[in-house]
């Protein structure tokens, strides 16, 4: 004879399924969590809008949109110069250079010296390198027109 045993529990419900994260981080840090997230995107923003202050070309592109119906070449006019002005400024900084070199370490010593010295290079170094900065950010500015499909034909 054959005896079978069977136990009957109650009904089983199953549990709905969490997430693997709602599972292993509580409510409170669930939360804690989402506001950093919040935060951080914040931040993300206000940097953004800090770099484009800040962005030195976009104020430049941003004058030159102001006045560009009445200099509309000007930006592409300063891109095509600064080579001279950067050759320019480079030539008095050789021969400068080369001066101090030449003449040794006791060129700038006397009183005489200094003053002969600032003469020859002073001002002119001094007005170059205030164009070529003015110009400088004009032409890394520029943008080129656009080309349309009339303009290829």
């Amino acid at each position: 004879m054959m005896h079978f045993s069977f136990d009957v529990g109650g009904p089983h419900h199953p549990q709905p399924q969490q997430s693997s994260a709602e599972q292993s981080v509580p409510a409170n840090e669930l939360e804690l969590l989402k506001q950093i997230l919040e935060v951080q995107k914040e931040q993300l923003q206000l940097s953004r809008a800090i770099a484009i202050a800040n962005d030195g070309g976009q104020r430049w592109r941003t004058f030159l949109a102001r006045w560009g119906e009445q200099y509309p070449d000007l930006a592409g006019h300063c891109k095509e110069v600064l080579p001279q002005i950067e050759r320019a400024y480079m030539d008095i900084m050789q021969d400068l250079t080369t001066r101090l070199q030449d003449d040794g370490s006791d060129a700038l010593d006397s009183e005489f010296g200094l003053a002969e010295f600032l003469d020859r290079f002073g001002m002119k170094l001094g007005q170059i390198g205030t164009i070529l900065n003015l110009v400088t950010p004009l032409a890394e500015a520029y943008t080129p027109p656009q080309r349309t499909v009339e303009d290829e034909s």
